[in-house]
């Protein structure tokens, strides 16, 4: 595993970096070194949800290793073509959840705003690899998007989803939040992003000082599913959030996923190591039973083995919850 260094990052800006991000299977393979052969079920070249990885992303797989748990990540395999009882387009009924302009409402108090269908990277086992982004997306019309939070009776807290809401430009965001701090009642800003850690250099001085400078309390929830995704430079990213603002709430979900993180040494020394980088481990997932991510797929019964073996190795504040989202649920269900 090769770690950039932060003035690479810092030299090159993250619009570029996104831009440059790797498209081509081929050239995936070629960059670590791996034959298109090495796998019975062998990489898809042509995908409805084609590949997309930023090059920092790809410089954290180890060379050579086709069973490397950040490649599995994000490499298309022929096997997501395969129908699978159970596993649909839409996994967590979101589109029954959808109100006007992108604005998605499943829970009492939160608002979702469905920002953009655009991402940094594109990992395979995505709730919303079939979401009409189109159709949807609040950016079409951000502020008819934000009124009709407004006029949500309770909503207290906004969470901004896409797509990855930093894929968005500073001016864009900036925007956004401002019209956001605007609607009364809001005491919350919740941003779910993978970008900081496929991208760190996104997380630059005029972003903290962005989300610094707005009234809301916000919770930055960031998604690492890997120890191996948790490096330095994600570290100097963070710092930027907290020393631009204290109060930040830094937290991490993950995905529970066969072949990549199913197993106890793992899954505490992400913990151990969200930790070091000040993150609080909030949840993981049991895999949102999505078309094409079936062979992501871990049992509940295992699950919950896996629990256990790091209840009893950890403190309990970083054991994260196990839970699962179902359509129609007031709340994420917890996993016993």
């Amino acid at each position: 595993m090769i770690t950039p260094s932060p003035v690479c990052l810092e030299s090159t800006s993250w619009q570029r970096q996104l831009a440059d991000a790797v498209t081509d299977t081929r050239e995936l393979l070629h960059l670590l070194g791996l034959d298109a052969h090495t796998w019975a079920d062998p990489p898809l070249h042509d995908s409805d949800f084609p590949l997309r990885v930023p090059r920092y992303f790809v410089d954290l797989m180890r060379p050579g290793d086709p069973d490397d748990p950040l490649l599995a990540q994000v490499l298309p395999r022929r096997r997501e073509l395969d129908p699978t009882p159970g596993f649909d387009r839409d996994p967590v009924g979101d589109l029954a959840a959808s109100r006007d302009h992108g604005i998605l409402q499943k829970y009492q108090g939160r608002a979702l705003m469905v920002t953009t269908g655009a991402c940094a990277v594109h990992c395979r086992y995505c709730f919303r690899r079939h979401f009409p982004y189109a159709e949807a997306s609040g950016l079409r019309d951000w502020r008819r998007a934000l009124e009709r939070v407004g006029q949500l009776p309770g909503t207290d807290e906004l969470i901004l989803s896409g797509g990855d809401p930093l894929t968005l430009s500073d001016a864009r965001l900036g925007q956004l939040l401002t019209e956001a701090a605007g609607i009364p009642g809001l005491r919350r800003l919740r941003i779910h992003t993978r970008l900081p850690v496929v991208l760190p250099a996104r997380i630059t001085q005029a972003l903290a000082s962005m989300l610094a400078d707005n009234r809301l309390q916000t919770v930055f929830v960031i998604h690492a599913n890997h120890p191996n995704e948790l490096t330095p430079t994600l570290d100097q990213a963070l710092e930027r959030l907290r020393e631009a603002d204290p109060g930040i709430w830094l937290l991490n979900q993950a995905v529970l996923l066969k072949s990549v993180n199913d197993d106890a040494d793992t899954l505490v020394d992400l913990s151990e190591k969200l930790a070091s980088l000040r993150v609080m481990p909030y949840y993981l997932h049991l895999l949102d039973r999505v078309a094409g991510a079936a062979h992501f797929d871990v049992d509940a019964g295992r699950a919950r083995r896996l629990m256990a073996a790091i209840r009893a190795r950890l403190p309990g504040y970083l054991v994260p919850a196990l839970v699962r989202e179902q359509a129609g649920k007031t709340g994420k269900s917890p996993v016993w």
